[in-house]
């Protein structure tokens, strides 16, 4: 089993370092087809990408915030996401066909 932590955000890795995340692979762009049966994948994927992961039967994990208007496209710290709540939540994504 491999834990991927999939992000570009330098608070995003910060955050995660502090809630004791162990993290196998850090990576700023998953590719999909590294990812194995068993496996978690952690961070904030596309939902088309999220439900590869699962399909794989991987487990996928998101980074979960509400972010106002405000801070919305600049980079936040690690307090910052702790500030607005930030949390991990486990999802099962299936695509519809």
């Amino acid at each position: 089993m491999t834990v991927w932590f999939v992000s570009r955000h330098r608070g995003a890795v910060e955050w995660a370092r502090r809630q004791g995340l162990a993290v196998d692979r850090l990576v700023d762009h998953l590719d999909p087809a590294r990812v194995e049966a068993g496996d978690v994948v952690v961070g904030t994927l596309p939902i088309h990408l999220a439900a590869e992961v699962c399909d794989k039967g991987a487990r996928y994990v998101h980074l979960s915030l509400e972010v106002p208007r405000e801070l919305r496209g600049r980079e936040l710290t690690a307090d910052e996401l702790s500030a607005l709540g930030a949390r991990l939540e486990e999802y099962h994504v299936r695509r519809c066909r």
